[in-house]
């Protein structure tokens, strides 16, 4: 492979829009740049969650895993047309889910984030994959979006919040609970 980036600036967007994958240009603030600026924003928080040291092998290759995903569904917002996300990707995150959270108790209450720091950091990208998932409803309600990225976003952050559950008990950390009559 070449240099894909002999040159990081290029003054192209100092008029307020941004290049496509495809060659086009479009406005910086478009459904489509929100979308997947944030699913590029929900990798970075994921890159949060793997810099803490508390973070289990088995974890850790399953964010790593999740980080490639995301890099590739963000190609396929980047290209209008481009198919990147595939099927096999949301059946692996649905196996990692159902795994981890195999020994998790159950839940009778909400919890809130926190818990542990690689937990809080994880709750932060569930978070922002839930924001990814609606700017991705919101560019779908515009242009074309194949499902199956709406439903990857979904997936995921059902993961992350299995992964913060687990990771607070790795730490040592305790869920938080809602109180409602605090």
């Amino acid at each position: 492979m070449g240099h894909r980036l002999s040159k990081i600036y290029t003054r192209t967007g100092d008029d307020g829009t941004t290049g496509l994958g495809d060659g086009s240009r479009t406005s910086k603030d478009s459904a489509r740049v929100e979308a997947y600026g944030t699913v590029d924003e929900a990798n970075s928080a994921i890159g949060v969650v793997l810099a803490m040291p508390a973070v289990p092998d088995n974890v850790r290759e399953c964010l790593l895993e999740v980080q490639h995903d995301l890099f590739e569904l963000g190609g396929e917002l980047c290209i209008p047309g481009h198919s990147a996300v595939k099927q096999e990707f949301i059946d692996r995150l649905e196996t990692d889910l159902d795994r981890f959270n195999e020994d998790l108790p159950a839940l009778k209450e909400f919890i809130l984030p926190g818990g542990s720091q690689a937990a809080a950091a994880c709750h932060l990208a569930r978070t922002i994959a839930r924001r990814a998932e609606r700017r991705v409803a919101t560019l779908a309600s515009e242009e074309d979006v194949r499902p199956e990225v709406g439903r990857y976003l979904n997936r995921l952050s059902d993961l992350l919040f299995v992964l913060a559950r687990v990771l607070s008990r790795i730490e040592g950390g305790q869920e938080v609970l809602w109180r409602r009559d605090r």
